[in-house]
């Protein structure tokens, strides 16, 4: 089964050796997204605008990848602070719709003023 990479427009390149999205024959399968912009910098705004700008970031990879946030059929995420769980879920749902994708929301060290990181595993339409 071929693995295809992909860089998405408006997502930083990786400085580390990893790639934001690969496609196999039936899956897409996005690395963990965090609150960066497109220049690489962490969005202002606390849980809310990290959040958002994770899975806009998410879906930018789904979309290299011909895949849309409704194609997704499990979500992984990791929190700094288990306490900003509503805020994160707030936003996470004006992204999701159901039925929504299984999800798994742990709490977990991030580097350098990331509050939370989100990867998604979708089937390919």
């Amino acid at each position: 089964m071929p693995r295809i990479a992909r860089q998405p427009d408006g997502l930083p390149r990786p400085q580390a050796p990893y790639s934001p999205v690969v496609i196999t024959e039936d899956y897409a399968f996005t690395a963990g997204q965090v609150g960066f912009d497109a220049q690489g910098d962490i969005v202002p705004g606390g849980i809310a605008a990290q959040t958002r700008q994770a899975l806009e970031n998410v879906q930018a990879c789904l979309a290299a990848a011909g895949c849309s946030l409704d194609d997704v059929v499990k979500v992984n995420a990791f929190l700094v602070d288990l306490a900003d769980f509503a805020g994160y879920n707030e936003v996470y749902a004006e992204f999701f719709t159901e039925p929504y994708p299984a999800r798994t929301t742990v709490g977990a060290g991030l580097p350098g003023g990331l509050l939370v990181e989100i990867e998604a595993v979708a089937r390919i339409p």
